[in-house]
């Protein structure tokens, strides 16, 4: 359970700076036109916030952190 804790602590921390460095982003959808059952769409690359990055490192230290200091 301890080094669990640490690993999940370390993988959060990374992805937080994966994110907050510009990498994350999610694909979204928008229809443009719909006539009958035709359709036009437009797919945009979306930019995740900063601020899922900074949360994820600071959940992750904290998780680590928690894994560290747990005696067994």
């Amino acid at each position: 359970m301890r080094a669990g804790l640490i690993i999940v602590g370390v993988i959060l921390i990374g992805l937080g700076i994966w994110v907050v460095a510009g990498n994350g982003s999610y694909k979204k959808t928008d229809t443009l036109v719909q006539i009958g059952s035709a359709k036009v769409e437009a797919t945009h690359d979306k930019a995740l916030p900063q601020w899922v990055g900074i949360a994820g490192i600071v959940i992750g230290g904290i998780v680590a952190v928690a894994g560290i200091s747990r005696k067994g």
